[in-house]
């Protein structure tokens, strides 16, 4: 995992969240680490606690992983609820 000091900013239920999350976070430049139960990969477990996916950051960078996580549970990535500026009426076309 390199001579990064790794820190927890969520945990995610399942892969698929998981990897949406990390995919997020590297378009950012942040480096992250997915760690998940074995038993529960090797299962194909996607709910409950073996089901878990920890998403892990390095620590210098975890400050700003986080705000990305928040933004993204509270929606702000959601192209349904992002802000569309109105178009200017004078402008019609």
């Amino acid at each position: 995992m390199t001579d990064h000091k790794w820190e927890l900013i969520t945990t995610a239920s399942g892969e698929l969240q998981a990897d949406l999350i990390r995919n997020l976070l590297e378009a950012q430049e942040i480096k992250v680490f997915l760690s998940q139960e074995g038993a529960g990969r090797a299962v194909g477990l996607t709910l409950g606690p073996m089901g878990e996916v920890q998403v892990l950051v390095p620590e210098n960078q975890s400050e700003a992983a986080r705000q990305i996580v928040e933004d993204y549970y509270a929606g702000k990535f959601d192209p349904d609820e992002a802000e569309v500026p109105e178009e200017d009426p004078s402008h019609q076309g």
